[in-house]
């Protein structure tokens, strides 16, 4: 039996929050960290912030916000680059995100944790990618709820685009987001009719 810690992550998707307490409940999660930088959804409002902590309350589950610390949306101009894609490598430089780190290892030695984004898929989900990799790296275990309930275990989580099952990073990627996350640079291209 590994003695290294566990962290569940899970992605709130457009689930209604009962079916999403049914993804937590069978792990035991005691802790819901939400890791997002803006903890509302336009779409999915019972998942925004006053409102997930209160649900969360009824499962007998705390709720923590470090989305200022460990968010996939950077607040400095410096950690996107020229396509709105947030660079890694310098947000896990920051000191607020390695002390973030560190009460996420100390916590899970104590508590059964999950970290929440909005992302279904953890393959593309900055949970995984940025804080889950850091993590790895420092001997955290990660299992990964899926949206039909089912758990996997890190080593067994592919890109949705069928490139072969990895880990966390492949050495020809650049370890950045999948996607812009800017909100400058959707801004600039979005129509403003």
């Amino acid at each position: 039996m590994s003695t290294a810690p566990l962290i569940w992550t899970v992605g709130h998707s457009n689930h209604e929050f009962d079916r999403f307490a049914q993804l937590l409940l069978p792990e035991r999660i005691e802790f819901l960290i939400d890791v997002r930088s803006f903890p509302y959804s336009r779409y999915s409002p019972q998942f925004n912030r006053e409102a997930l902590e209160a649900g969360a309350a009824r499962l007998n589950v705390r709720y923590v916000f470090m989305g200022e610390q460990l968010g996939g949306r950077p607040t400095h101009e410096e950690h996107y680059d020229a396509e709105g894609r947030a660079l890694y490598g310098p947000m896990s430089e920051e000191e607020d995100f390695r002390e973030a780190i560190e009460r996420l290892i100390a916590g899970s030695s104590r508590n059964r944790l999950a970290l929440l984004c909005s992302e279904a898929d953890p393959a593309h989900c900055h949970r995984r990618l940025l804080v889950g990799k850091v993590l790895t790296d420092r001997g955290v275990r990660l299992r990964h709820i899926l949206a039909d309930g089912s758990v996997h275990a890190e080593d067994t989580v592919a890109l949705s685009d069928d490139r072969a099952q990895c880990s966390l990073l492949t050495e020809e990627e650049p370890w950045r987001s999948t996607r812009s996350v800017s909100h400058r640079r959707r801004l600039s291209t979005s129509s403003t009719a």
